[in-house]
């Protein structure tokens, strides 16, 4: 398979669908591609009812391109990460990965126009959150939540209004960034760096002010990377946590026991700000972001420091700090249901706490004039305590 057949099979992808995130390329399955977060099948001429192990195989080689050291990841680890670009059309996340004696191929679509803060419609806080001067900022959620995205929109502004370094190191360059204020370097995993530890490593001598690391996978890589924020330089990074405590727990899990209290300290010196997201089913279609978005206060930093505890949990110290630009999950889930964008099942389903975001909803109810109950027809039992005519009392 020659390179303008595997082009032409991706264009075809992405034209048959609208909203396309993913393609899926899995044997004794038809080609497939993740519309507004469903899988569906794509139909081809000739048909392809099921690929073959020999055709997820030959695709997989072609995306690889010769390339020696992919190949050797893949037969030594079982998977390998890279990039392609379909020419005019679209630039594509690829990771291929062997499952039951074939090969897999996920390809996530990467937009080429870089976001906005005001064009993504975050909150605005992410405006105060780009202009950090050092510390450490945390975008997490899970995979394909827009952890990128958020982190590209935030790089966006800074490039627009400071004149700084910034390099990125990532796996692979999702936006490529054009300079404007800022000057950008954006280095690739395997190509440019063997590992995010040694690219931020030598990151520290190449005099960043913003150091962006496409993720904190591993102990090294936390480490350096709070040495780095206690440096002066703001490091900018995402984690697969779905909440801001997790997230404190996550980072201290890495260590060993004896060395809890000592990054506890550093991690109430150098968080600034910690973006959890998560993408939920819209109304009509597609899917909406919400946020949960804990900033550095003291109660943060004694939270960090001496652990959760009754009264003083981070879902409690975000709850109080919305003066200072922070939300809970279930905060924006309730705002988010207000302006008609997600369902009440939707919201019920992923609230964190689901008595807090049915209080909001059926406040919201009330307001409207809605019915906030299903329960009809009570009457006052106006005889209950009298005496019936044989003398018994009700």
């Amino acid at each position: 398979m020659r390179k303008p057949e595997t082009d032409r099979i991706l264009d075809n992808m992405l034209q048959t669908h609208g909203n396309v995130s993913d393609l899926n390329f899995t044997a004794d399955k038809p080609l497939q591609v993740e519309s507004s977060g469903q899988l569906v099948s794509v139909p081809m001429n000739p048909p392809i009812d099921k690929l073959t192990p020999f055709q997820t195989e030959i695709f997989s080689l072609n995306l690889i391109n010769q390339d020696r050291r992919l190949l050797h990841t893949l037969l030594k680890e079982g998977s390998c990460d890279s990039s392609y670009y379909l020419a005019g059309k679209a630039r594509f996340r690829v990771n291929i990965f062997s499952q039951r004696g074939s090969y897999s191929i996920v390809m996530r679509k990467l937009e080429t126009k870089i976001p906005t803060i005001k064009g993504l419609g975050v909150p605005e806080v992410f405006l105060k959150i780009a202009q950090e001067k050092n510390g450490l900022i945390l975008v997490t959620g899970a995979t394909g939540s827009g952890k990128t995205t958020s982190l590209a929109a935030m790089l966006n502004d800074m490039n627009e209004s400071k004149s700084i370094h910034i390099i990125t190191l990532e796996d692979p360059v999702e936006f490529v960034h054009p300079h404007k204020q800022a000057t950008f370097n954006q280095r690739e995993l395997g190509s440019d760096f063997d590992s995010f530890a040694n690219g931020l490593r030598a990151a520290l001598r190449q005099a960043p002010k913003v150091i962006l690391v496409g993720e904190m996978r591993d102990r090294e890589t936390v480490e350096i990377g709070l040495s780095a924020s206690e440096t002066g330089h703001l490091v900018m990074s995402t984690l697969h946590t779905v909440d801001a405590g997790q997230t404190i727990n996550r980072i201290i899990g890495m260590f060993d026991q004896e060395e809890e209290r000592q990054v506890r300290i550093r991690l109430a010196d150098t968080i600034r700000w910690i973006v959890c997201q998560r993408l939920l089913p819209k109304v009509g279609g597609g899917r909406v972001a919400v946020f949960e978005i804990m900033g550095t206060n003291l109660r943060v930093k004694e939270s960090i420091l001496n652990g959760e505890s009754e009264g003083k949990t981070f879902y409690d110290i975000i709850s109080a700090g919305d003066a200072y630009g922070m939300q809970t999950f279930d905060t924006d889930i309730i705002k988010k249901y207000e302006a008609g964008l997600i369902a009440e099942e939707t919201a019920m389903a992923y609230a964190s706490k689901k008595a807090i975001v049915g209080r909001g909803i059926d406040m919201i109810k009330s307001e409207k004039g809605e019915k906030t109950t299903d329960i009809e027809g009570l009457d006052i039992d106006e005889d209950y305590g009298k005496e019936d005519p044989y003398g018994k009392k009700h």
